[in-house]
């Protein structure tokens, strides 16, 4: 029995702070696809579609300063807690039997609020969409047992990175408008360039797999003013920093004999915000870096064409890392990181050939395994 996977997952970001009393979120925004089972079809031809609908929720609330948590905002009623629930919709269109291109748009609800405060942020709205050009490293039509596909596309600022909202603290001062934080914000307010790269292997009934992005961005700085900022020409944190964003993953999909299209997965997965872009630029503005690594148990179901997907992400090691301003003013902010990430998905392939030759869609008997294409865009946080 040969193997099987195809996991959609979204990742997008971590959480929380305020400079030295820090409060707030690491903001990530990239999602992700692990594996490539037979059981979509294998490698797709030219001329076929592929649809996908990944959703991903995650409750970001202990506070870490390195990665050393801090148990004393949760003993105190004073931190942060974000609660985001993304949704993902990608569509794939195979050109020639080893280049693809795929677009993907999410949408995004989130909130954000302090325990002692009794103000809850919301915003919500389309996020930033990225367009991919996917290709195989080897023919497709010659290497059916492994095979590693790279990717270079270009993220759109088509997400708003100023949605504010209309509150009252009730300190004195009235209502008034303020802009949420840049962690629930849906864009960056940039341009990016996303790099991935993905694979599989075939190791007897089981498969190994491996994939990773990463997006770089062009801007710096955007023009967001982050309400109540004292302006800093030193580091400039007054105004949001538009971050790279990162994942990898990795791990083992092994099909299960005595149910015919299940396939359990696992593996380890690091995601996070570096505290220095790729390209040259000075990495001022408010930034949260900082990177999660976690375990990621799951299973896939595929049946008639269709390819479910669920994954939870165990958070096992989390570090707020130091920001350029940071560094600059000796200060360690701190962030807020979930326990868990709910992952879900839906695909599912349209195959002008398969129902030419009068195959279903879903048949493997002839089919090569094909890999998965992380991409990027949306926003979260971890």
């Amino acid at each position: 029995m040969k193997s099987s996977l195809s996991i959609l997952c979204a990742l997008m970001a971590l959480a929380a702070i305020e400079a030295a009393s820090g409060q707030g979120c690491i903001v990530s925004r990239s999602n992700g696809e692990i594996g490539g089972p037979e059981s979509t079809g294998g490698y797709l031809q030219p001329g076929d579609f592929e649809f996908s609908d990944g959703y991903r929720h995650q409750f970001s609330f202990r506070h870490f300063v390195g990665p050393q948590e801090q148990t004393y905002r949760i003993e105190q009623g004073t931190q942060v807690m974000n609660k985001l629930n993304l949704q993902n919709y990608s569509v794939t269109y195979q050109l020639t039997p080893r280049f693809s291109l795929t677009a993907d748009v999410p949408l995004m609800l989130a909130s954000r609020h302090s325990h002692n405060s009794p103000i809850t942020y919301t915003s919500s709205g389309i996020g930033d969409s990225s367009f991919m050009l996917n290709g195989w490293i080897w023919d497709s039509r010659e290497n059916t047992r492994g095979n590693v596909q790279l990717g270079i596309g270009l993220l759109a600022p088509t997400g708003k990175d100023n949605i504010s909202n209309y509150v009252d603290a009730f300190d004195g001062k009235g209502p008034h408008t303020q802009i949420v934080d840049y962690s629930i914000q849906p864009g960056q307010g940039g341009w990016g360039m996303p790099l991935q790269w993905s694979g599989f292997k075939n190791v007897g009934s089981s498969q190994l797999y491996f994939n990773g992005v990463y997006t770089a961005m062009f801007q710096s700085i955007n023009s967001v003013y982050r309400t109540g900022a004292a302006p800093n020409p030193l580091t400039l944190t007054q105004f949001n920093a538009i971050s790279d964003q990162y994942l990898m993953e990795a791990g083992i999909a092994k099909p299960i004999s005595k149910v015919k299209g299940l396939t359990l997965t696992f593996g380890p997965r690091m995601e996070g915000v570096p505290a220095r872009n790729l390209f040259p630029g000075d990495n001022l503005g408010f930034r949260r870096p900082g990177f999660a690594i976690s375990l990621e148990p799951g299973f896939q179901y595929a049946r008639a064409g269709n390819v479910f997907s669920f994954t939870i992400g165990k958070a096992f090691y989390r570090d707020r890392t130091r920001s350029v301003p940071d560094v600059l003013t000796g200060g360690h902010g701190d962030a807020a990181f979930a326990d868990y990430v709910w992952l879900a998905s839906y695909s599912f392939r349209y195959s002008r050939h398969a129902q030419s030759m009068g195959q279903h869609p879903a048949d493997t008997s002839n089919a090569n395994p094909a890999a998965g294409k992380p991409t990027v865009s949306g926003s979260t946080c971890m």
